[in-house]
């Protein structure tokens, strides 16, 4: 990953101070820069930060390089026993934490590699004796820094930071070793590294958290803007924002405190389990657990898996939706020497044998020995506390990754706009107070009012008010959101990607029926809907056989659970499956025994089968053995790449065994004698994917003589070779009752859909087609290599169309050539719609590697099926979306596709958990019309908080307008003329204006996510213009009537201007109505929301402000009017100030109609002009995607 961090300057001469570190579960890159702090300088900053009340302090805070800059110098890690560490992120924002000093005394080896890794330029340094005994090895103290609950320690043979969970054991890589557990010494050494197996949100005190909340910039705005108005003697305007301030910081106190509270408890867990310490086993606190102690789960009664372990004996069951979203049970099996040395050397782990902290145990079994006796079900721990993947999912919701999202970006900058705009006021007020003078003390509180009029405290929490109220809709809707942002992220989504198995298409599949082949073995026999209608042949592998064996299925409480598919198949046996209680074999290498597994794993029988017995299986034949029975001997799971898995099964009778094998149809032809084969084999299996049916392939071997002990050291490639293809399987694809309304429903918002899955590309196509994914009519293509293969880089490429292999692509441009004769199109006339492509994983990982850039850019664009891709694919294909410019949503059940949704801009999970490390959004519902209602939801969200932005906008140029105005004859609003506007009728129209529902039907262009676009601006400054008109107007109008009568012209006493005259009661009476009519006109409804109208809130409060305004212009009370020092008028001049209001409301919402379209596209022509007669303009750069789509017209 590429950075680039601010800090440019070269490091000090000598150990090192500067380091850049990758968090791999994170996907971030950090840098790390020591410090420690000059103590003379440090206090002169405490005297400035005195002498300037504070302020100096907050700038310290806000700005911490200007702190560094004065404070501070860079110091070597090292050498920074009493500094600290300065980490800058991706995102340019930096961060301090202490180093502390651990009393260490043990072996370096306890913590880093014992021989150092060697990096060309870095040189050793020579450790202090104070840190290191080089001669012995040994540490004394550490130093370490707690990064976001992940913990780095220096090392004191190179200076630089390791991350403290990647250590490994060097002595844990056999499985039967590692089973003698921990001694007391190595045990505190490790808790004292590590520390306690414990996820434990750090609570922060009450006063803590008011103070990080209180000198936000924010509240330091309201703060200096309260204290202002006092000053300003505005006390009731000043007591009430003091109390929506308090009231506010009050409420995100409780939010804070019940969200963490709320977190506490979900990744809190401490349970009693059984450890192996020093010899004996004894029950300690799961938080006592670390790296290495070995826990008997058969006697420790776990509901959920404390720590991340490994299995060493037994076996388990665990549900792990809260790690993939998916909630079918997932078998654990005990670890191999292997797997804990890819654990060691590689850092990583074997999921099949690897229980991860936080899951949910189905069931925990321990096993039996060769001498019949019960063996516990034993593992080791790997992880503990926030290094668990669990802790890695409870990070990720504390840490999220901030998200630049355009609309952010320009905000600030808008603020920014207003806050030179007020400084502009003031210049021209600064002027006219000058020219009366008034004193200087009186100008700069009036320059400060301006700004606070201009840019509005309440500004900053407006943005987020829609997407509260979408979030809590969503919720409702069974749709779990743990990354806030990402909401408005979702109102931009372009193209929409989707797994097929599970998500598009029902998760359990239905078998249609199964092939066979004929007796004399050329052909296929006819479909067989009923097992008993399946020959059983003279072979000893039969299809049969490898139906009811070739699977990972387990029984817990009688009920049988796997991978769906597989149940599925058995079930269409009839056979009965028992869990073999057999004992536990030693496999032996040169007299030693090297692994141990169990005799038999499950055993199948048909209805009405004997008992199985021990003794028989055995032996390799048995005399009365007159049942029919299978043992399965072996496992070889599933495995992407392969795309198949594999069984050797025992039969009671015989002296052989039989391997199963089962995968997709396209990898057999690979592993099968050729002459097996059927000659209709690729016919038959076009014939079923083409119309959407998922097809298995079986095949098997008969091996004789075959000992338990050879089966259990035979290889996979050794077993899963010259086999004899037996059958397929024909399952039916259904689609989900919700899948083609949703694709029908995006498509026609004109949303780009892509499917990616792991299944046969004639079934995807299938699919694709049936759920209108794509259009019927659409010719798809689909590469193969006509030269060489995956793996060369020469290879060549042929693009066929599906449904007529005489039709081709140009293989550069990814355009049809000439259609063969009997097609009525020319070349010239095929548009861009009317086909398609499918890509499967391995041209898709050539066509990256090796093909021309153009090429990629245009398969990426064009290709809407991904077929036969493996998980890191699937990520691949998200990435390289994103790198074309395009906002990608991808949604799927969370089973192998983890990785691209946590990729995606917008990711959703499938899946019954709330919340899960998947992806940011969680659908308890398991149906893609989730989609519509997060895209929906996304729309209305980011259109609110446009909305809500440009009417805190025009509500602070509006009050500007009116106090500048004011200003010109040194006057100004009164106070609870301030107070009026900004209570009762800014915040009651800001909050309602967000309780706008979405849309029901999704728009087919997205909202602009641009503050600064052409639509934007005119609007904005078409309707400061008409307000500001209208004001001066009325400014103007009033002071020209006869009965006008001049404020007196020496101004008042103090601070304070006067507010009691005819043109403040003008001013403030037209502006009222200004404030509900720019809500009106701001309250965007279709195609992105529903009607204002529908909006129930809204239009009781600006139905309710109208009347009320209109009663303050016609006829207020004396008591009110005194209190907003409103100047009484004669009639015909208050109806004067209605027509002018009602001209106001015409006009603004004509020109918000027509006026910005036309206004728009003048703007537009004018910077045409002037780019073409050889202005400097700036020039935009579009994204890649949309040049890749117009090559192909």
């Amino acid at each position: 990953m590429e950075m680039s961090f601010t800090l440019t300057e070269p490091p000090p001469e000598g150990p090192p101070s500067r380091q850049t570190i990758y968090i791999a579960d994170e996907d971030s890159t950090i840098r790390f820069v020591g410090y420690e702090a000059i103590p003379w300088r440090s206090l002169c900053w405490n005297i400035a930060c005195v002498l300037t009340v504070g302020i100096l302090a907050l700038f310290g805070h806000w700005f911490p390089r200007l702190w560094l800059r004065w404070v501070a110098q860079e110091k070597a890690f090292i050498n920074s026993k009493k500094g600290f560490i300065v980490v800058e992120s991706a995102y340019k924002a930096i961060m301090t934490l202490p180093i502390r000093v651990l009393e260490y005394p043990f072996p370096v080896a306890t913590v880093f590699p014992s021989k150092v890794a060697t990096v060309p330029g870095q040189v050793l340094l020579k450790p202090s004796p104070d840190d290191y005994d080089e001669f012995k090895g040994m540490l004394k103290q550490l130093l370490i820094v707690d990064y976001r609950y992940t913990r780095l320690a220096v090392d004191p043979r190179t200076g630089l930071f390791s991350l403290v969970r990647e250590w490994r054991d060097p002595t844990a890589t056999i499985a039967q070793s590692v089973q003698s557990g921990l001694n007391d010494t190595i045990h505190h050494q490790r808790q004292l590294l590590f520390g306690k197996n414990e996820i434990e949100i750090d609570a922060k005190p009450t006063w803590t958290l008011l103070v990080e909340e209180v000198v936000h910039p924010f509240y330091v705005f309201q703060i200096a803007s309260i204290i202002l108005w006092s000053l300003d003697d505005y006390y009731y305007y000043a007591f009430c924002i003091a109390l929506i301030s308090l009231a506010s910081i009050t409420s995100t106190l409780i939010d804070t405190k019940r969200t963490i509270r709320r977190m506490r408890d979900m990744s809190r867990l401490f349970c009693n389990v059984d450890v192996l310490r020093d010899g004996n086993w004894i029950e300690k606190s799961s938080s006592d657990l670390v790296c290495g102690d070995i826990v008997n789960l058969s006697t420790s009664h776990i509901s959920i898996v404390p720590a991340d372990m490994f299995l060493l004996s037994g076996d388990a069951i665990v549900n792990e939706s809260m790690l993939t979203g998916e909630s079918v049970p997932v078998s654990k099996v005990p670890a191999k020497d292997l797997d804990l040395i890819a654990w060691k050397d590689e850092k990583t782990e074997n999921p099949k044998a690897f229980a991860y902290g936080g899951t949910r145990v189905v069931r925990i079994r321990g096993s039996m020995t060769t001498d019949g006796k019960g063996r516990p079900a034993l593992a080791m721990v790997a992880r503990t506390g926030f290094d668990t993947t669990k802790g890695a999912l409870v990070r990720s919701m504390l840490f999220p990754k901030p998200i630049g999202f355009k609309f952010y970006r320009d905000s600030v900058r808008f603020i920014g706009v207003l806050a030179g705009i007020a400084a502009f006021g003031f210049c021209f007020s600064a002027v006219q107070f000058v020219k009366m003078g008034i004193p200087w003390h009186t100008i700069i509180i009036r320059a400060l009012d301006l700004i606070t009029v201009v840019v509005p405290p309440a500004l900053p929490a407006t943005l987020s008010i829609g997407t509260s109220f979408a979030i809590s809709r969503l919720r409702n809707s069974g749709i779990f959101c743990i990354s806030p942002s990402r909401v408005n992220i979702a109102g931009k989504i372009n193209v929409c990607c989707f797994d097929k198995t599970g998500t598009l298409t029902e998760d359990g599949l239905d078998i249609l029926g199964i092939r066979p082949l004929d007796r004399n073995g050329n052909q296929f026999a006819e479909l067989m809907d009923d097992i008993h209608d399946l020959p059983m042949g003279n072979q000893k592998a039969t299809f049969l056989h490898a139906l009811a064996t070739c699977h990972s299925l387990k029984k817990v409480d009688g009920e049988i659970i796997g991978d769906p598919l597989d149940v599925k198949m058995f079930e269409f046996t009839n056979w009965a499956l028992e869990e073999s209680r057999a004992g536990i074999g030693n496999i032996k290498a040169k007299g030693a025994v090297v692994e141990q597994a169990q005799l038999v794993q499950v055993v199948v029988r048909p209805p009405g089968g004997a008992e199985f017995r021990l003794e028989d299986a055995l032996k390799g034949s048995a005399k009365r053995a007159y049942f029919l029975e299978l043992g399965v001997i072996r496992t070889f799971e599933f495995v992407s790449s392969l795309r198949r898995m594999s069984v050797i099964v025992k039969r009671l009778k015989g002296s052989s065994m039989e391997v199963y094998v089962k995968g997709a149809p396209e990898v057999m032809t690979d592993i099968c004698d050729p002459e097996s084969l059927p000659q209709d084999y690729d016919d038959l299996l076009a014939y079923y994917t083409k119309r959407g049916y998922r097809v298995i392939a079986i095949a098997g071997k008969s091996i004789e003589g075959l000992s338990w002990l050879k089966a259990q050291k035979m290889k996979r490639e050794q077993a899963e070779s010259g086999l004899r293809f037996l059958g397929l399987i024909i399952f039916e694809n259904r689609l989900k009752p919700g899948t083609a309304p949703a694709i029908q429903a995006l498509r026609s918002a004109h949303l780009a859909c892509r499917m990616i899955t792991g299944d046969n590309p004639m079934t995807a196509v299938s699919v694709a087609r049936e759920c209108n994914l794509i259009s019927q009519a659409a010719h798809v293509f689909a590469p193969s290599f006509v030269r060489g293969n995956a793996s060369i880089p020469e290879s060549r490429l042929q693009w066929t169309c599906l449904d007529d292999p005489a039709w081709e692509l140009d293989d550069y441009s990814l355009k049809p050539l000439q259609p063969p004769r009997h097609h009525t199109v020319d070349e010239d006339e095929i548009l861009y719609q009317d086909y398609s492509l499918v890509v499967t994983g391995d041209v898709f990982r050539w066509i990256l590697n090796h093909a021309p850039l153009e090429t990629v850019q245009k398969m990426l664009v064009k290709t809407q099926i991904f077929a036969r891709m493996s998980p890191d694919e699937k990520n691949e294909v998200v990435e390289r979306l994103q790198a074309l410019g395009y906002n990608v949503l991808m949604c799927g059940d969370g089973a192998n596709d983890c990785a691209a949704l946590k990729a995606a801009d917008v990711g959703i999970s499938l899946s019954e958990a709330e919340a899960s490390v998947a992806a940011p959004f969680t659908s308890s519902t398991p149906d893609v019309g989730c989609v519509l209602e997060v895209i929906r939801e996304g729309r209305a969200a980011l259109v609110t908080s446009f909305s809500c932005f440009k009417y805190m906008a025009l509500y602070s140029l509006i009050q500007f307008t009116s106090v500048t105005l004011l200003y010109y004859f040194a006057s100004s609003l009164g106070d609870f003329q301030f107070l009026y506007i900004d209570l009762f009728i800014i915040i009651p129209v800001a909050v309602t204006m967000a309780r706008t529902l979405p849309y029901p039907r999704i728009y087919h262009k997205r909202p602009t996510a641009n503050l600064v676009s052409r639509k934007v601006l005119t609007s904005i400054i078409g309707q400061v213009l008409i307000t500001a008109g209208v004001q001066v107007w009325a400014y103007l109008w009033v002071r020209r009537q006869p009965w006008y009568t001049a404020p007196p012209d020496s101004p008042q006493e103090g601070d304070k201007l006067e507010s009691t005259n005819f043109e403040n009661t003008a001013v403030f009476l037209v502006s009222c109505f200004q404030y509900i009519l720019v809500a009106a006109v701001f309250s965007i409804g279709p195609p992105y929301r529903k009607p204002m109208w529908t909006n129930g809130w809204l239009i009781t409060a600006m139905g309710s402000l109208f009347l009320i305004n209109t009663w303050l212009l016609l006829s207020p009370s004396k008591a009110v009017a005194k209190l907003l020092t409103l100047v009484e008028l004669p009639s015909t001049g208050r109806y004067s100030l209605l027509i002018a209001a009602a001209l106001n409301i015409v006009l603004s919402l004509a020109f918000e109609r027509w006026g910005t379209v036309l206004a728009s596209d003048l703007m537009a022509r004018i910077v045409h002009l002037w780019n073409l007669s050889g202005g400097r303009g700036r020039v935009r750069e579009g994204k890649a995607y949309k040049a890749v789509e117009n090559g192909f017209h």
